[in-house]
Formats: structure tokens, sequence, C-alpha cells
């Protein structure tokens, strides 16, 4: 398995990603009301994040996507940690991933989940987007988490839930001399990024990194998904694993609505360029084995 057989797949298409990680924690059973969310299971219970990798392999997915979203060196400070444990437990979140990966019978690919600057604040702030940080700031945010997370030798690094040009900009420039390849998902609402700008811009600036593989879209309502891929096929193959169409409530910490995922979807994703799919939060291994079924032969096995 190799991240070159990876580039060539996604070219070839589609690649099922899987659903959302903390969200089916939290519907085993799981408590993620710290501010941490998924990422405290990197330190109470590594198995539950090697088990919910494996669900997800089960149901179809061809990519695990690592409990490093809101894994941070602010996060795990703030519980007590030093930078050589944070760094420790930040490097662990891709070996997890790879665990289940290596375990699974179709085998498959580990993405190290990139998360942006809100995610620390766990308030909802990546659904407004504007930080009010500098391209500089949000640079020195990101560079030592990378750092790590490259080390870890994952097979591409999933840059997630980007809702401004300024963070865009920072995450292509701090990941272009990593070695690795990336996907561009941006967040949306109402056709642009959660910061009112335009995503073309986004795509824009993607354009122009040569270790970007793939952009699209992540934890946006599934009713976006399709301008967006439109947007994102004429720049590279798009990336689209949207939410269940459900509200993140930040106060009370509960998603609200009614899902609006139909896995069925799916078809017109890929025929309008998308060559990553998947879900975003309250996407589950059900709708992934869904939508894996949409698109796959029952029988097909995964040549990676």
């Amino acid at each position: 398995m190799t991240r070159g057989h990876l580039t060539r797949a996604i070219a070839d298409g589609p690649v099922i990603l899987d659903g959302g990680l903390a969200t089916l924690l939290q519907a085993r059973g799981h408590d993620l009301s710290s501010s941490l969310w998924s990422a405290r299971l990197l330190m109470d219970d590594p198995d539950a994040i090697v088990a919910a990798h494996a669900e997800y392999f089960a149901a179809g997915a061809q990519v695990a996507t690592s409990a490093s979203y809101q894994a941070s060196y602010e996060g795990f400070a703030a519980l007590g940690l030093d930078r050589t444990e944070s760094a420790h437990l930040i490097r662990r979140s891709v070996k997890l991933a790879r665990s289940a990966r290596d375990d699974s019978e179709r085998g498959g690919w580990v993405a190290a989940s990139v998360g942006p600057y809100g995610a620390i604040l766990a308030d909802g702030s990546e659904y407004r987007g504007d930080y009010g940080l500098t391209v500089t700031e949000l640079r020195d945010f990101h560079r030592p988490r990378l750092t790590v997370l490259a080390e870890s030798e994952p097979d591409i690094l999933a840059l997630e839930t980007m809702g401004c040009l300024a963070e865009v900009e920072a995450i292509l420039a701090e990941t272009e001399q990593l070695g690795l390849p990336a996907w561009l998902a941006v967040t949306v609402a109402r056709g642009r990024l959660r910061s009112g700008e335009p995503v073309a811009e986004a795509f824009a600036m993607a354009a122009d990194a040569p270790h970007v593989v793939a952009v699209g879209l992540n934890c946006s309502a599934p009713e976006e998904v399709l301008g967006v891929v439109q947007q994102a096929a004429s720049v590279r193959p798009a990336v689209a694993y949207p939410n269940s169409g459900q509200s993140w409530d930040a106060e009370a910490r509960a998603w609200v609505g009614t899902s609006t995922f139909d896995p069925g979807m799916v078809r017109a994703w890929v025929d309008a360029g998308a060559r990553l799919v998947g879900g975003c939060c309250r996407v589950g291994p059900d709708e992934i084995r869904a939508l894996a079924g949409a698109v796959k032969r029952p029988t097909e096995s995964y040549d990676i």
C-alpha cells in the first residue's frame, strides 16, 4: 500500500471515505463532552478508536481518518500534559488508524486529520470561519502539529473544515514542504465559505499547490455538495464528505435538527467529479455501507 497507489486510486475513483468518528464514538456510549472531543480517547480509551475505525472499514470505507481533528498542544496542555506527552498522543492517532487498516481484510489508507483553528476553541467557531487571526498566526498554530503528523507517516493529510481564506492560505503554505499529499476540504453555507468568502478563491489557491491531490468540502449540509463539487472538479479531483445536514449547537454541545443525508446522492457527486466520497458528523457506518454500495459492485475488492 503506497501513497502513489492512493493518488492513482483517487484519479480513477471513487475512493470511499469513512464517516464521523466522534459521533460514532458518542453513539457507542463514550463521553465526548470535553473540549478535546474524540481526541480525549487517545488518552482514555485508544482501543475504542481502533474499534470505530474497524467498524467503518467493515462497512466499506477505504480510508480511516485519524482522531487528530481536535488534538492540539494547546488542548492537551489544558489537561496538564507537556509537549512530549502531547506529541505522543498526536502520533498515536495515526498509529491507531493504521492498526485498524492493517487488520482490515480489504486494506486501505490512513488520512491524518488536520482540523481548523476553530476546533481547539470548542465553541463552534469553525462554523463561523473568521477567527480574527493573520495568516502568519495561523501558520504558527498549525506548524507544530503538522510536523508531528507528517512524522507519523500517514498516507495523506486531510485538511478539514477550513472556513476562511486566511486559514486555507496558511494550511497550504505549511503543508507544501512536508512531502505528503493532501486534500483540502472547506466548509460552506449557502454556497460560500463560512466566512462569507468565495469557495472558488480557496480552490484557486489549491490549484497552485502541487501536493494537493483533491479539493472539495466536508462538514457541510448534503445539499451544498453538488455545487461545490462542480467548482472543485475544474481544479482537482473532488472530495465530498458532508455531515448529516443537522446543525451543531455549541452551547448545548449537541446536534439538532433532522438528517438529510441520502447515500443515493453520491451518484450525482461522482458524475460531477467527486473521487473521494464519504460522510462527516452524524454519518455512521450504515450510511457509509449504503454509500459504498451505490458506487461499488458488492463483490469488488480494493486493489491498493
